[in-house]
């Protein structure tokens, strides 16, 4: 399968050593801050590309959809930030199959899938209030991270209505950690996600990239991994 690197930093990087291990070719890297730069996203040999994937900025994600769409090209979106433009990005993939998550781990999906289980559980004991605490490294741009900002609305879907507070700390070199607690009068319950490299999240995009081969639509990476809900 051949596939696009639209950005080529530390992630797009990683995807790209990776690729091999999922039987991906890379076709192409379109970066114009990268020696391996292509040539621009809209150029019609990218029509050949089975799937792009974007490890970019926010601010670039529309643009590179409108893009990639018109040339027919799928794509996994692996950037966070751009969450507001969310239905203007929609728009623009109409016609195309695309797997956006805010975190591609698999183990992160399951995480929250058990997230939505506990928050069940815990909607109907008033005592309990619950909490969100990420951390990242010190250079990832948005905070909260869109992992966060998912596992809120994850609790809110599983109906559990009450204020969610959410922390976040940006320091060193860490790779991510998610802790998702309910704090009761004399009680605490946590549940915890910690990365230990960033390969968890570039195996997770080239897992969505094969799997979103030939498809229409727009999908998570719960649609991926086959997790209801």
């Amino acid at each position: 399968m051949r596939i696009l690197l639209v950005g080529y930093g530390r992630m797009g990087r990683l995807v790209g050593d990776l690729a091999p291990d999922y039987g991906c070719e890379v076709a192409g890297i379109v970066d114009p801050q990268s020696p391996l730069h292509a040539g621009p996203l809209d150029d019609e040999r990218w029509r050949s590309v089975d799937v792009a994937i974007d490890f970019t900025f926010p601010g670039a994600v529309k643009a590179n959809v409108e893009a990639l769409a018109r040339l027919g090209v799928n794509m996994v979106i692996g950037t966070t930030g751009w969450q507001a433009d969310e239905d203007a990005v929609r728009r623009a993939a109409a016609g195309i199959g695309v797997v956006a998550a805010p975190n591609f781990s698999a183990g992160v999906v399951i995480f929250d899938a058990i997230v939505a289980q506990a928050a069940r559980l815990f909607a109907s004991q008033k005592e309990f209030g619950a909490f969100i605490y990420e951390a990242h490294h010190v250079a990832k741009k948005d905070a909260p991270s869109g992992t966060a900002l998912q596992l809120k609305k994850t609790l809110e879907r599983a109906g559990f209505t009450r204020a969610v507070d959410v922390a976040s700390t940006r320091a060193g070199y860490i790779p991510g950690i998610h802790t998702v607690g309910f704090d009761g009068p004399a009680e605490t319950i946590t549940l915890s996600h910690a990365a230990r490299d960033r390969s968890a999240f570039a195996r997770g995009a080239l897992t969505a990239a094969k799997w979103v081969n030939g498809r229409r639509g727009w999908f998570t990476m719960r649609d991926v991994l086959g997790i209801a809900g």
